[in-house]
């Protein structure tokens, strides 16, 4: 029985999505090219065998768009042959180009992947690629959803509201966040998985030095009196400190059957054991990964306390507490290095990048199975099991 495993993982570090940012300058073809040339690099392997190169993208766009896989590729020095793809799941896109090239080893259809992520956001912000559209949606969905849907802001609001979500709690995750990335970075625990670009050795956004009163005095982020009239439970508690960072950078894993690792002399990080891909309620939007883990969990046997580490994207505070809350997971076990709110979520490029983070962290713990799943706009979530092998 033919299975895929992840032999080879690395990301750049994640720069701030800002001009003054350490990538801002770096194409985003060239972003995605480096973390596609270092993996295949690390491994040892001739790119002439490379099946396909599958990468996500979110703002498909300028230098982002027109398959800017391909190019990439070629950027990379990779043989003409070797084809290139470009997917869009929103802030899945990297994590779904990680299913689908396992699905196509595990079917027979490739032997040899690369799957990765780009998103250059200082230099194409969220939401370029939709300016001068008068009507994105069409008049189908708008019949479908007439009070029309909201930014994933409020729907953060929402979900903080449901849950019973208080300021103090959004605050303490989000601090959290930075002081366990702040200690992996002093502890080198990044160091492998790094593959420094123009300068950057390690992620830009990483606050040292923070506290609860500091984050305490900041304002809401999202309010709108539009909204707050729409959504008079909404308490207005989410502030720039406990939403993800605005990034650049690129991430990349090399996939093959563990029978053609051992023919190319190469040991698995880990297996790709089961996958799911959801829809929820796309008001709240961010929900996604809670019935997205039961999925995947139910397909692969397990229950969430087998699990021993847990990557879910850090989109905003209460994506995460919400999905504790419903999953009953075990918080010592997730995001053990921080996450996107301290370390950056460039969009398509977060997926491949939490599966390089979880793979790295599952050697470092002798962890047998890993969980990840994230949150994607329009009420969406990937989910998977890698297991250490």
């Amino acid at each position: 029985m033919r299975d895929a495993v992840i032999v080879e993982a690395v990301r750049t570090p994640i720069g701030k999505g800002k001009p003054n940012g350490a990538l801002h300058n770096v194409n985003a073809v060239d972003l995605l090219a480096h973390s596609l040339r270092e993996v295949v690099a690390r491994s040892g392997i001739d790119p002439v065998l490379i099946d396909d190169v599958i990468a996500g993208v979110v703002t498909q766009i300028g230098e982002q768009g027109l398959n800017m896989t391909r190019r990439a590729a070629l950027a990379a020095g990779f043989p003409e042959s070797v084809p290139a793809t470009t997917v869009d799941r929103q802030c899945g896109s990297s994590q779904q180009a990680i299913h689908f090239a396992a699905q196509g080893v595990i079917s027979g259809a490739y032997d040899i992947v690369v799957a990765g992520g780009v998103e250059s956001m200082g230099r194409l912000p969220m939401g370029a690629n939709l300016i001068g559209s008068e009507d994105p949606s069409g008049a189908g969905f708008a019949a479908r959803y007439p009070d029309g849907l909201v930014g994933q802001g409020i729907s953060a609001e929402l979900i903080a509201a449901k849950w019973g979500l208080t300021r103090s709690q959004l605050d303490e995750f989000a601090l959290g966040s930075h002081e366990k990335a702040a200690l992996a970075t002093k502890n080198g625990l990044f160091a492998r998985e790094l593959a420094p670009i123009n300068g950057l050795e390690t992620d830009e956004g990483i606050r040292v030095g923070s506290t609860l009163e500091t984050l305490a005095k900041l304002k809401p982020a999202y309010y709108d009196p539009a909204m707050a009239e729409r959504f008079p439970q909404i308490g207005w508690e989410i502030t720039a400190a406990t939403a993800s960072q605005v990034s650049d950078g690129s991430a990349a894993v090399l996939i093959m059957t563990s029978e053609k690792a051992k023919q190319l002399g190469l040991k698995p990080l880990a297996r790709l054991h089961s996958f799911a891909v959801v829809g929820d309620d796309p008001l709240l939007m961010l929900t996604a990964p809670i019935p997205a883990t039961k999925k995947v969990l139910d397909r692969a046997g397990l229950r969430i306390a087998d699990i021993d580490l847990v990557e879910i994207n850090e989109a905003f505070s209460p994506v995460v507490l919400a999905w504790a809350q419903e999953t009953g997971a075990d918080m010592s076990r997730v995001n053990v290095n921080g996450g996107a709110i301290a370390i950056g979520h460039p969009l398509g490029a977060s997926g491949a990048r939490l599966a390089t983070t979880l793979v790295h962290a599952m050697q470092d713990r002798g962890a047998r199975y890993g969980l990840q799943t994230m949150c994607e706009a329009g009420g969406l979530a990937n989910a998977m099991i890698l297991e250490r092998i």
